[in-house]
């Protein structure tokens, strides 16, 4: 079959962007990689983009395939037009073909961009320093100071192991960091991948650093909390690592640590479940004063309401009562069944033995 493709092309970081289309008579099974590759070797020799194992496995095919950053050797063509086809199916045109002369079928057209949150060096390749830079701010190895015999083998139980497998799958592809939108508007925040990579090194029984591991990853909103939690990562990563999943269980570990005098963000998230317990919903008259003043601790907290209070003064949104959701009796049941069972699991987690002699 016929199918368009319309590549989007830098041929310097200062260029401008142009969109390029190529067709190619291509195979429902084959990769988007393979047809790159056709395109390069067939009709435009200048077209650059990064490759290498072509088995999902080193990640260097990484980019944006009609909207979502994926591996080109991991999607093909039949599924890629099948995707876009159920979401064409939801809107009034569809943007998975070309319009074609009357009484001639749609030509499927496929679109390929660079990744984002990175600079274009050239068409597909992009310059991922800040990549590998956020992915060393977390200090991704395991600090073996906790060694008795430095020169022993450190030795794990299978059990132990296994916990660290999904972190283990990750390839680096950078296509969570590429559709990151926390990332995208805060240059500070270090990425899911390098969060992803923090919390292997959380629950790695080998590790003698994972205090000070936490309280690094809680800082401001170059770690944890920096995190919108839109999902994405976990949407687009190849290998199922579920980066956001992983950022949600090193907040669960520092929450554990820490009370509501720690930060804003460990305060928002204590304070947002004890008034859901209170009253199914939120009471927004308590919330601000409670987060960002800190239960009047905060002056300065508190004055930064002022303005967003006096506005919802003066457009009448602002309660001046509160009523309990009804199902509040239950609601505050689960949550307290909740962290009871996380208790028990914490207090029965086995003691860790450093080898003997």
């Amino acid at each position: 079959m016929q199918v368009l493709f319309k590549v989007v092309r830098q041929k310097t970081p200062e260029s401008a962007l142009q969109i390029q289309t190529y067709e190619l008579d291509v195979e429902p099974g084959n990769t988007i990689l393979d047809c790159l590759n056709r395109i390069k070797w067939e009709q435009d020799g200048s077209l650059a983009f990064r490759k290498n194992c072509r088995n999902t496995i080193c990640g260097s095919c990484a980019m944006r395939i009609n909207g979502r950053s994926a591996l080109a050797c991991k999607e093909n063509v039949g599924d890629e037009l099948a995707r876009l086809q159920a979401i064409a199916s939801s809107t009034i045109s569809n943007p998975s073909t070309q319009d074609s002369p009357p009484g001639e079928p749609a030509t499927p057209v496929m679109t390929i961009a660079p990744m984002g949150n990175m600079p274009v060096i050239k068409d597909l390749v992009v310059d991922m320093k800040s990549f590998w830079d956020n992915l060393q701010a977390v200090d991704p190895f395991v600090a073996t100071g906790a060694r008795q015999i430095p020169e022993r083998e450190f030795l794990q139980t299978p059990e132990e192991r296994d916990r660290l497998d999904q972190m283990g799958n990750c390839i680096l592809c950078g296509a969570c960091y590429s559709e990151c939108n926390a990332r995208e508007v805060n240059s500070d925040f270090v990425g899911p991948h390098a969060l992803a990579k923090a919390n292997r090194m959380v629950i790695d029984s080998r590790d003698s650093q994972t205090e000070a591991r936490l309280a690094r990853y809680g800082q401001g909103t170059q770690g944890v909390w920096g995190c919108t939690r839109c999902y994405y990562c976990n949407a687009v990563c190849p290998m199922d690592v579920a980066p956001m999943d992983q950022i949600g269980k090193i907040k669960e570990q520092i929450l554990d640590r820490q009370d509501d005098q720690a930060n804003r963000s460990v305060r928002h998230r204590k304070v947002l479940i004890e008034l859901v317990k209170q009253g199914g919903w939120i009471d927004e008259r308590q919330f601000g004063v409670k987060v960002v003043g800190n239960s009047f601790r905060d002056f300065k907290g508190l004055m930064s309401l002022a303005p967003l209070g006096l506005r919802m003064i003066a457009t009448r949104k602002f309660p001046l009562t509160f009523e309990r959701s009804e199902g509040t009796e239950e609601v505050r049941s689960l949550i307290e069944s909740v962290q009871q069972l996380e208790s028990e699991v914490q207090n029965s987690k086995p003691i860790i033995e450093q080898p003997s002699p």
